[in-house]
């Protein structure tokens, strides 16, 4: 008797995925392919916008691109197919693996088929829900796995069930027995990294066999890349500036669709704005020390290779207000009717870009030391100018400062980021006369305004942290003496 395997499936549907956050759709905004061109596992295909920011997809499997279903600037709905891929399989002809896995399609029964395992436990499938909510399981479950013909392995391939984007790396010896003949011996030694960082490592020209990794189970990381490469450059302003806006010509009025970035920001700003009572509190003062640190601490070996401007320092000022007022630190619980003080501050840094207003945070500001500081916001910084912010990088956030002054801006009231219990806008700075040692003289001034929820925060509370900032950057020493 002789035992048959089914042949491999052919054409496979790959499907928008759940990038993990609970998001129901995203719009495509570029492909980086087309019809007719040869694709292979983990090649960025797509450009993603969800209303959180912009994700590259990678393709979990290798074959010729035979169909794009939808186009450029189009909305999609999680779990839609939105490419077919020719897998070069056996299979008839016309036969589709809509998930992305191992499908079976026999173009003649076979005389003896190998028993087909039992059927594993209900698995929850991830389904989209509401923003901010994740995902929740439903009744659907994985189809089982065929077994594999004893003398050919047959690696796991992905389903569409798993964002494209959190697809693990695949083992040494997985990636191995993807390959034929002599190619294995190469798979063997190939570094372990995600297609992002493949990426990077192409765009800076870095060979990731020379990278020594640091991420779990020897996979090369972001930073590992970095590290790598020539020390960074000057990092860019804080905010990037948005693209210009362009009228139609010769109409009286253009419409903008509202959607992705654009969209979750207004609807978080409303929320914000009509569930949160806020209060603002400014004060005005002298910055002139401070600028005159920011001068010394460019010179600092400490800071070669990151941007050192007022910003970090009223960051840092911040921290240290906040590490002396903690009960500032805190969300409102509605569903438990509860005040969650909070022991660690993840900073928010509002950032402009053409997509829209960003605020993604620096995790646990609070641990890191004034070079570590700098280091994280210019990461920030870069990150939000390229467009490559995450998600999971605008989540989680304690409290926030907004840079209006790179707008000759002096001051304004700003809206507090969603579950966050205050927001500092730092306005610009500029030579003023000033009271100083009993005389008028020239001095560099400036506003900082703070917005608090005042079901949290109340006055007092509120005027100490904001009189501490202020009070940290007219005499910088007191990084010393109180933080």
């Amino acid at each position: 008797m002789t035992t048959m395997t089914a042949p491999a499936q052919r054409f496979r549907e790959f499907r928008m995925p759940d990038v993990g956050e609970g998001l129901t759709e995203a719009e495509i905004l570029k492909w980086y392919v087309a019809v007719g061109d040869t694709v292979t596992d983990g090649q960025v295909i797509c450009e993603v916008e969800t209303a959180k920011a912009a994700v590259e997809l990678p393709i979990p499997y290798d074959g010729v691109v035979s169909e794009i279903r939808f186009g450029e600037g189009t909305t999609v709905d999680v779990g839609t197919p939105i490419i077919v891929v020719d897998a070069g399989g056996d299979g008839a002809a016309g036969s589709v693996d809509s998930a992305g896995s191992a499908g079976v399609a026999a173009s003649e029964p076979p005389a003896v088929e190998t028993p087909a395992p039992e059927a594993p436990p209900a698995e929850p499938k991830r389904q989209a829900v509401l923003v901010g909510y994740g995902v929740a399981p439903s009744a659907t479950t994985r189809r089982p796995r065929k077994q594999a013909a004893p003398d050919v392995p047959v690696p796991d391939v992905p389903t569409a069930d798993v964002p494209a984007a959190a697809v693990p790396a695949p083992s040494v010896p997985a990636q191995a027995a993807e390959l034929n003949g002599h190619d294995r011996a190469a798979a063997v030694d190939r570094p372990l990294a995600k297609p992002p960082v493949r990426k990077l490592a192409k765009e800076l020209g870095i060979d990731l066999a020379t990278v020594v990794p640091t991420g779990p189970n020897g996979v090369v990381t972001r930073e590992d890349i970095r590290a790598a490469a020539a020390p960074p450059a000057a990092l860019p302003p804080v905010t990037a500036a948005p693209e210009p806006f362009a009228a139609t010509a010769g109409a009286r009025e253009t419409r903008i669709p509202i959607k992705g970035v654009r969209k979750a920001t207004a609807q978080a700003m409303v929320t914000s704005a009509f569930t949160a009572p806020h209060v603002t509190e400014f004060v005005t003062f002298d910055i002139t020390r401070t600028m005159k640190l920011v001068q010394e601490l460019k010179e600092d070996r400490a800071f070669t290779g990151v941007r050192v401007g007022p910003l970090l320092l009223v960051a840092k000022a911040l921290l240290v207000a906040l590490k002396r007022h903690p009960e500032a630190n805190a969300a409102w619980d509605e569903a438990a009717q509860e005040i969650v003080h909070k022991s660690y501050v993840n900073l928010g840094i509002a950032a402009a870009t053409p997509r829209g207003l960003i605020v993604p945070n620096i995790k646990d500001a609070h641990d890191k030391t004034l070079p570590e500081l700098a280091a994280a916001l210019g990461e920030l910084v870069a990150t939000a100018r390229d467009g490559k912010t995450s998600p999971a990088a605008m989540q989680g956030g304690t409290v926030t400062i907004t840079n209006v002054g790179v707008f000759g801006v002096d001051t304004g009231t700003p809206i507090l980021n969603p579950g966050e219990s205050a927001i500092l806008a730092f306005g610009a700075i500029k030579l003023q006369p000033w009271v100083h040692k009993g005389k008028v003289k020239p001095r560099q001034v400036t506003t900082l305004a703070l917005s608090f929820d005042h079901r949290l925060v109340d006055g007092e509370l509120g005027s100490r942290v904001l009189a501490d900032v202020a009070a940290i950057l007219e005499q910088p020493k007191r990084l010393l003496t109180w933080g």
